[in-house]
């Protein structure tokens, strides 16, 4: 169920609170969280039932090898620990890679000629990546120590809750179940209903009304990539590096927006990324959790920072390799997460040489290696990445044979969406500057307006997914 579905705004999460706070007043705290799993469960089988159980065995599975693992580790038992720990992964790791990796293994045996197998048809089970990587984060800090024995009630409601299961942010059991625990936590605040309305406002109004305006010029571009002329080219690409910025920060403010209104506060996701002056300033504005899991869990254990520049280089670029593969099966995700390993070492040599180029200049490499790297993301395959980009810079041959038909139909006024978007993002606060403080009854209005109008967009959307659901 889409956050911007009618469905979704005007009855399950309305429904969602109403139930949540009347269980509480009647029946205490327990009541609302297990109201809220239920809630949570609905959300996730509405979309393909059959796929309930698998996420319901995975919680069922990680708890009982995370309350194991805590006995072991209590009773000083490490070896025996370590052992569950390793098996835990295993499992985790071994059902994602089923799932979202093994057909892109066969295509890739197949592809070096070595075998002829059949590619399994293998629907990916939504989320599967986010509730995998959440759960293993789990399992490990119950082997440091770090992770305090929870019920499986309230481990169930970590796993689940709706509005961060599907596409993010990745949370820390030490964030989340603390609040999930506190006996407050059902206590229906008018201050947290109001920030999450207009929180979850305006991420609606970024995800219906700008970032699918743009996806009409960015699909049309990519269906039809053989026949884009230069300009179109970069109209093309352009539209989808603002089409995916607004739609995942959209997703993001829906996402905390809606959890607010529960009470409970999601760890910032994105912040401004497309302001950032390097690509690791990026990367602590862009899919901020995701950032954090793989720092705190591939890059530190791979040796982190503290061995010599080659090690340092090795681990970056390995980290991004992985960042890139979880995004997709598919070598353009792997090379794009490769563009922002290699940017980031490069960026890491150059900051030793002592020299200081212009923080405009600093700007636009920053965005242009991003707004590049996003047609790999994008692309369907490399070669039509490789397409794409030539025409972009004029080197591809066949552009400039013959006539071609219009694809991008109003050029002109794409241009002038684009320049708008730029001004937008670089000008104006972004939602966590906005309702730091929402006391000023302007900022309910704005909030207002701009959800009566998402609204409208919404009931006459072409949209039907967001582009984060698919990773």
């Amino acid at each position: 169920m889409l956050f911007s579905s009618p469905q979704f705004v005007f009855a399950f999460l309305p429904i969602s609170l109403l139930g949540y706070f009347v269980a509480a007043r009647i029946a205490g705290a327990r009541a609302s969280l297990g109201w809220l799993v239920l809630c949570s469960l609905f959300f996730y089988g509405y979309w393909k039932l059959e796929y309930l159980p698998l996420l319901i065995g995975s919680i069922l599975g990680n708890y009982v090898i995370s309350l194991a693992i805590q006995g072991r580790a209590a009773a000083g038992a490490r070896n025996a620990a370590f052992a569950l720990l390793i098996l835990g992964i295993a499992a985790n790791l071994g059902l994602l890679g089923y799932f979202k990796y093994f057909g892109f293994f066969i295509e890739t045996l197949n592809g070096l000629g070595t075998t002829n197998l059949a590619v399994p048809n293998l629907l990916l089970p939504l989320a599967i990546s986010f509730f995998t990587f959440q759960q293993i984060t789990y399992l490990v800090d119950s082997y440091k120590g770090m992770a305090a024995r929870a019920t499986l009630l309230n481990y169930t409601v970590f796993v689940t809750f709706f509005p961060q299961l599907i596409a993010g942010p990745i949370v820390h059991h030490s964030e989340m179940m603390p609040q999930f625990a506190r006996r407050t936590m059902a206590r229906l605040r008018s201050k947290d209903l109001l920030a999450g309305c207009i929180i979850f406002g305006l991420g609606l109004f970024k995800k219906v009304v700008i970032a699918d305006t743009f996806a009409i010029y960015a699909d049309a571009g990519y269906a039809d990539h053989t026949q884009l002329t230069i300009l179109d080219a970069w109209i093309t690409t352009l539209s989808y590096t603002f089409q995916l910025y607004f739609d995942f920060g959209g997703y993001s403010d829906m996402a905390i927006g809606a959890a607010r209104m529960f009470g409970i506060r999601l760890p910032l996701n994105f912040l401004s990324p497309y302001k950032a002056t390097s690509i690791q300033d990026f990367w602590r504005r862009w899919h901020i959790t995701l950032s954090r899991f793989m720092r705190d869990y591939i890059y530190i254990p791979l040796g982190g920072s503290r061995h010599g520049k080659g090690r340092v280089a090795a681990n970056l670029m390995t980290t991004f390799l992985l960042g890139g593969l979880w995004h997709g099966a598919g070598w353009t995700f792997i090379l794009w997460g490769g563009i922002h390993g290699l940017a980031l070492v490069i960026g890491r040599a150059f900051s030793m040489t002592g020299l200081r180029l212009p923080v405009i200049l600093k700007w636009a490499l920053t965005f242009g290696v991003v707004h590049l790297a996003w047609v790999f993301f994008r692309a369907e395959s490399m070669a039509q990445a490789v397409d794409i980009l030539q025409t972009m810079f004029g080197l591809n041959p066949a552009a400039m044979e013959g006539p071609r038909h219009v694809v991008i139909a109003n050029a002109s006024a794409a241009g002038k969406y684009l320049l708008l978007a730029l001004i937008v993002v670089l000008a104006l606060p972004n939602t966590y500057q906005f309702t730091r403080d929402i006391r000023p009854l302007h900022k309910t209005l704005i909030g207002a307006v701009l959800f009566g109008i998402a609204c409208i967009f919404m009931l006459i959307s072409r949209s039907d997914v967001f582009l984060y659901f698919n990773f």
